[in-house]
């Protein structure tokens, strides 16, 4: 008997379309619950603490960490991101679909320490041309941090065949329609 795909990761480069596509699945998708990462760094001014992240000190999360208590985790820019191993074990133990927005060492970590239980989508932009001109459009950074993430972005695509499923997101409707195909299929298996 196949194991149930419990926990669907969302991985892309910068500005790939994960976020897009997570709102989407989200909404359409009752039994899908998003995974609420742990991190570091200082809310936005429109993040709820347990609603957006969990927002902890260095120290705690440096305890965790010592603790063994995060399935993955990353530091990006002197802030710590991770994922507790407690929450995924209570979704798989309670039946839950929890839809993760991960980079991609994230998504391969979640997947090595729950093989039977996670489907890996990776969102894959038709060019790295057209991920620049995205990065661009969004004109929150520097075309030094543009230049960095598309770096970073490079070596993400090189990692796509450790991916249950890869799809190209050029045009955002048919991206949609391809990634909610994979999730309704994943959710009823």
């Amino acid at each position: 008997m196949k194991s149930k795909k419990y926990l669907i990761v969302l991985s892309s480069p910068s500005g790939g379309g994960k976020t897009t596509v997570a709102q989407f699945l989200l909404k359409k998708f009752k039994r899908l619950h998003f995974s609420i990462s742990v991190t570091t760094r200082k809310p936005r001014h429109n993040e709820q603490d347990g609603k957006d992240y969990f927002f902890i000190s260095k120290e705690e999360f440096e305890e965790k960490l010592g603790n063994n208590e995060f399935v993955e985790y990353e530091k990006i820019f002197d802030n710590y991101y991770g994922t507790l191993k407690s929450q995924i074990n209570k979704a798989v133990a309670e039946g839950i679909f929890l839809l993760f927005d991960l980079d991609v060492k994230g998504a391969i970590n979640l997947k090595k320490a729950f093989p039977d239980n996670t489907a890996l989508i990776f969102l894959v932009p038709p060019s790295i041309e057209v991920l620049e001109e995205r990065l661009k459009k969004r004109a929150s950074e520097t075309s030094e941090q543009v230049q960095k993430r598309l770096e970073r972005a490079k070596l993400e695509i090189e990692h796509q065949n450790e991916f249950d499923y890869v799809v190209i997101n050029e045009e955002l409707n048919k991206t949609l329609a391809t990634v909610d195909n994979i999730v309704t299929r994943i959710i009823t298996m």
